[in-house]
Parts: structure tokens; C-alpha cells; sequence
């Protein structure tokens, strides 16, 4: 009998260790899921070969170079020895166990939305889910004064980060709910397509209007039929967050590829759809400079004598190259590096691996940005299996190509956008090196060191005052 019982026993321990153990595998896939909403393997991996969340991807911004840190569970290098509450109040407040604080390049500001339940997957994932990484990314971030000063952060946090988790809509269905969560918490869209005040803080009030983030321009997101997404359908949505590409209406490059790449084709259908309706129901809001949709473009404008344009470019090491810098004509410079791909037509090729220019959203956009950054940079994507591929043609980032200067690469665009898109931007050399060194800064920004010198300055003046003003009424009372 006795043996009886303790075999029962052993057979409902063991039943409970299991139990517990699928309990675990269960967050533990969800927490991968959730993390992969979040996009987190995207900042927190360093380009070409780095390690899965070890850190060391770069964020140069205004005010300095920001470097991902190391998110793995290493207990010396990564976040291994978080307890649940230091995670929570990392990923939600930007504060680490030290009480150090962190910057808004990591979107805590949007991850405050994140629910309990969605946090407590997401801490089990990483501290069961994810292989350590015990090394440094390397790298350290460095900021210019005065943003480097303790208490920064501080400062900016109180004056703009929401702590409040997401709160259902009663009145609106459980998928938009479900959308709006996602939209605003763990996919984070708006850290992009929402623009920024002065100080870098997201401007609620201008919500998914559109922005420029690092040279590429992400688009308006609200549901106006012009400037927004309100002429797509909720399958043309949820194709672009699947693959990055509609026909006859855009292509994802730039950040946005990776957010497709390393996010959204993950993706269950069900959240793509929620994502989807959810934008539906932003407020329209309208560019009045827009009179038609960024796609609308039909056709080329006209047609070009291609046969006396035809010459390759010389590669960067052949003599004759030197000569071709010289050569701004955007019509020549399109036939020899761009029309092999693209036709000299802009139709690009019939099964659409190589997008036509004209209903292509980047060319017939009111900003040229999109363009010149795809020429700049190229666009590298893969998802659902299907590989998107263009190559750099900017000297500091082409690598299979020759590369062409700002020059030419204005001309090019200037060329593109008048013959395919809605007109001629009339960009200059200056235009496309300031597009692709991310648009610059706002005001504070680029003066914040000057503005906190003369801060300092008037307040050490000031005390000098007070200090001689007491000094000498106490020598007057003597």
C-alpha cells in the first residue's frame, strides 16, 4: 500500500513538473512573439554578423552616437541579473537597476503601453529563451555636451514620458483595440511616423502625420485618401507589413525594411489585420500642398532618345572615372546606372521583382527623401522568402556599384521625380548631403551647447552679483 501511494505521488510530482515546465515553454514562445512585435532583435544586433541581442548597433543622432546594449540573460555582460521589476521598469521607464537612464533611442516611451501580462512573457523569454552572450558590444555611447551632463534624462523623462499601461476603448471593437495596443506599444510606429518637437520628444499632436527619420521619410499613416492610407485596402496593408511591397502603391526601404524583415512578416495574421483596421480609424489629416496620392503618377512624362545617352559608368578605379564626376545630366546618368534594372521606360520588369517608378509611392511623393536614400543606401530586404535588392550608389555605402556623387545623385532624382513621380524637386548637392546626414537638427539641438554655456554663464554671474550684494551690505552693518 505504502509503495502504492508513494508511486502516486511520484506519478503526480512528475505531473506537475511537466505541467510547469509546458507553462514555461508557453511564455516562453510567447515572450519570443512579443519581442518580435517589438522588433527588439532589430537595435539590440550589431550590423554584419553581430550576435543575436548582444548589442552594438549604432544610433547616430544630433547628440552623439547611442550604442544598443547587450540584452541577453550574461549575468557580467547583459541583463541576466534583472530581477522582473528591474526588467519592467528598464523597458517601461528607461531606467536601469543602477538607476542609470536610459535614451529614447530605445522606445521605452512607447513600451510603457505594454500590459503586465505581455512584460511577464516577454522577462521569461529573455532570461530562458535567449542564449547568453558574455562579451561588451564594444562600442560605448557617446554624447556631446551638454547631453552627456547626469540628470538630462531626468529632466526629459519628467517632461514627457507617460508611464500609463494601454487602456481598452469600451467603445470600439477588440480588434481595433488590439491594433491600436500594437501600434502604439510594441510595434512603436509612432516613434517614426510621428513627428518630434524640439527636444526629440514625440509630438502626440501631430499623431502618425509623418516624419523624417534618418534621411527616409515615414509616411503620414492616418486614414486620409491623399495623404495617408486611406486609398489602401486593410489586404494592401497587411501585404506591405507581410513582404514590403504592393504593386502600384510602395515599397519598404530603410528602417522600414528591417521593421518588416525583423518584425511584421513574423507576424500572425490575425495582429496584421488588427494593425490594419486600427489605422483605419486615425483622424484624417491632409498635407494641403497634396491635391493627389503619392502613387497617382500613371505613366512617364514624356519620352527620352535614349541611343545618344548610352555609355557605362567607368569603374571607381578606371582612369576615365575622374572625367564622369563631372557629369550631372540625370537623363544620361539614369540610362547607364539605373536603366538596366528599371527600363529606360521606369517600368521596372513585369513579375514586379524590380518596381516600376511610375505608381510607386516614393517617386511621386511631395519629398524627394525616399528617393535619394534609396539611391544613396540601396534597399536590402528579405521576407516571406522572396529577396528585395538594389544596390548603394553613394560613395560611403556602395559596395558592388559604381558609386555617384550628391551631384549626381540630385540629378538623378531630380530626372526620376520630374519624369515618373509629380515634378522636378530641383535638389542640389547641399539637398542630398543634407538628406542623407538624417535631415538635421532642430535649434535647441544644434545649439544646446551654446544655450547651456550662457546658462551657465548668466548663473555664475548672478551668484557673483548676490555674493557682492551681501558681501557688502554686511561690510555697511559693521
Amino acid at each position: 500500500m505504502r509503495k502504492t501511494h508513494l508511486l502516486l505521488s511520484a506519478l503526480l510530482f512528475g505531473a506537475t513538473l511537466t505541467g510547469a515546465h509546458a507553462d514555461d515553454q508557453m511564455l516562453i514562445k510567447r515572450g519570443e512573439y512579443l519581442s518580435r512585435a517589438g522588433d527588439c532583435i532589430a537595435c539590440h544586433t550589431a550590423e554584419h554578423g553581430g550576435k543575436p541581442y548582444a548589442g552594438g548597433y549604432e544610433f547616430p543622432m544630433p547628440m552623439g552616437t547611442i550604442i544598443s546594449s547587450n540584452i541577453t540573460p550574461s549575468k557580467d555582460f547583459g541583463i541576466g541579473h534583472y530581477s522582473e521589476a528591474d526588467f519592467n521598469r528598464a523597458v517601461r521607464e528607461g531606467v536601469a537597476p543602477d538607476g542609470t537612464r536610459l535614451y529614447p533611442a530605445m522606445p521605452y516611451t512607447e513600451y510603457s503601453k505594454i500590459t503586465d501580462e505581455d512584460m511577464h512573457a516577454l522577462y521569461v523569454y529573455f532570461m530562458q529563451g535567449v542564449a547568453p552572450v558574455d562579451a561588451h558590444p564594444g562600442e560605448h555611447t557617446e554624447l556631446k555636451f551638454p547631453f552627456n551632463l547626469p540628470g538630462v534624462m531626468r529632466v526629459w523623462n519628467a517632461l514627457f514620458l507617460n508611464t500609463e499601461q494601454f487602456k481598452p476603448d469600451s467603445n470600439v471593437s477588440a480588434e481595433v483595440n488590439r491594433g491600436h495596443y500594437l501600434v502604439d506599444g510594441l510595434a512603436h510606429c509612432t516613434s517614426c511616423h510621428t513627428p518630434r518637437n524640439d527636444m526629440l520628444a514625440v509630438d502626440n499632436s501631430k499623431y502618425l502625420q509623418g516624419a523624417v527619420v534618418g534621411g527616409w521619410y515615414a509616411p503620414n499613416l492616418t486614414s486620409d485618401p491623399i495623404s495617408g492610407i486611406g486609398g489602401w485596402s486593410n489586404q494592401e496593408l497587411v501585404q506591405y507589413l507581410k513582404t514590403g511591397h504592393v504593386e502600384g502603391k510602395a515599397q519598404a526601404g530603410g528602417g522600414m525594411a528591417e521593421a518588416v524583415q525583423n518584425s511584421f512578416q513574423h507576424l500572425s495574421d490575425d495582429d496584421l489585420n488588427a494593425i490594419a483596421t486600427y489605422l483605419k480609424t486615425v483622424k484624417p489629416v491632409r498635407n494641403p500642398q497634396q491635391s493627389s496620392p503619392s502613387y497617382a503618377v500613371e505613366k512617364a512624362k514624356a519620352e527620352t532618345s535614349w541611343e545618344k545617352l548610352e555609355f557605362p559608368i567607368p569603374d571607381n578605379a578606371a582612369p576615365e572615372r575622374h572625367d564622369n564626376l563631372s557629369n550631372v545630366d540625370g537623363a544620361s546618368l539614369y540610362s547607364s546606372a539605373c536603366a538596366a534594372c528599371h527600363t529606360m521606360s521606369g517600368e521596372g520588369t513585369a513579375d514586379q521583382r524590380i518596381p516600376s517608378l511610375t505608381r510607386n509611392s516614393a517617386v511621386g511623393a511631395e519629398l524627394a527623401n525616399n528617393v535619394v536614400m534609396a539611391i544613396s543606401q540601396g534597399i536590402h530586404r528579405e521576407s516571406q522568402g522572396e529577396i528585395a535588392s538594389m544596390p548603394a550608389f553613394s560613395a560611403d555605402a556602395e559596395h558592388i556599384t559604381s558609386s555617384l556623387t550628391p551631384a549626381q545623385i540630385a540629378a538623378v532624382t531630380n530626372y526620376v521625380m520630374g519624369q515618373f513621380g509629380k515634378g522636378d524637386p530641383q535638389l542640389t548637392a547641399q539637398d542630398v548631403m543634407q538628406i542623407q546626414a538624417g535631415g538635421g537638427s532642430s535649434f535647441l539641438i544644434r545649439n544646446a551647447a551654446t544655450l547651456a554655456w550662457s546658462g551657465i554663464g548668466i548663473g555664475v554671474a548672478v551668484l557673483l552679483i548676490i555674493l557682492i550684494f551681501i558681501t557688502e551690505r554686511r561690510r555697511k552693518q559693521r
